[in-house]
């Protein structure tokens, strides 16, 4: 499983800085996120971004984007940057709302919309994923499960949800285990409250174990206070887990 960083972690430091802190932490690659770094559309920058990251010997793992299944909006400026930064997973968001708030067509039209963009991105040789995230439609594994089976072309992401205990997670990620593509990783509280990884060591090492055969990056996200010297911790942490 690779290591990586996604690029939103420091959405108040410029890309090359992303690049030198992904290498000084010795991680694999970038996720590069969509509403700063790489904005759906500015192909120049996109591209820009994947030679620099390329050049520093780093993996484009992904591209993450804010693309809302079912809301209308156009995914053309979301395939062309993540053409343009050769990436192979467009990361995208299922819907606008908690899962138990949809109606049956809602969902249908999440479901529709996420078939017809992976066709497109499956043209370009790109899966899209879903973001695994509270107050979508994937904010359990079962409203997850039942989107990816009614679109069967795309994968998903997966992350904790802090309000859950650890057997419940695990059991979360048991569910979409057979089509996890990436994992959010990160260690909260339920209020937001955010810790060093080192202090979710047991979450987390259950939560490897399974995805290992099945995820192909363990992605750092949100780190404690925003800190560049806590993600350097945090990435080391990661390592050691992986190890």
């Amino acid at each position: 499983m690779k290591t990586g960083l996604t690029s939103i972690t420091f959405r108040q430091l410029g890309w090359p800085e992303i690049i030198r802190i992904a290498c000084e932490c010795k991680l694999h690659g970038i996720e590069w996120g969509g509403d700063v770094h790489a904005p759906p559309g500015d192909t120049t920058r996109a591209e820009e971004i994947r030679r620099a990251t390329e050049q520093a010997g780093l993996t484009m793992l992904s591209y993450g984007s804010y693309y809302r299944l079912g809301a209308n909006e156009a995914f053309a400026p979301v395939l062309a940057t993540a053409k343009a930064l050769q990436v192979p997973v467009v990361r995208v968001w299922a819907g606008t709302k908690a899962s138990a708030q949809h109606t049956t067509k809602e969902r249908q039209l999440a479901a529709e919309d996420a078939q017809c963009i992976a066709a497109q991105a499956a043209q370009h040789g790109i899966t899209v994923a879903l973001e695994y995230h509270r107050n979508t439609l994937t904010d359990t594994s079962q409203s997850t499960v039942d989107l990816l089976k009614a679109t069967g072309n795309i994968k998903t992401y997966w992350q904790p949800n802090p309000e859950l205990t650890r057997a419940q997670n695990l059991q979360e990620l048991t569910d979409v285990l057979p089509w996890l593509t990436h994992l959010h990783v990160f260690h909260w509280a339920a209020d937001g409250t955010r810790f060093a990884l080192e202090d979710g060591t047991v979450d987390w090492q259950a939560y490897l174990q399974a995805a290992k055969p099945y995820a192909a990056a363990a992605i750092l996200e949100f780190v404690k206070d925003d800190s560049p010297s806590q993600f350097q911790s945090d990435a080391s942490q990661l390592r050691r887990l992986l190890r």
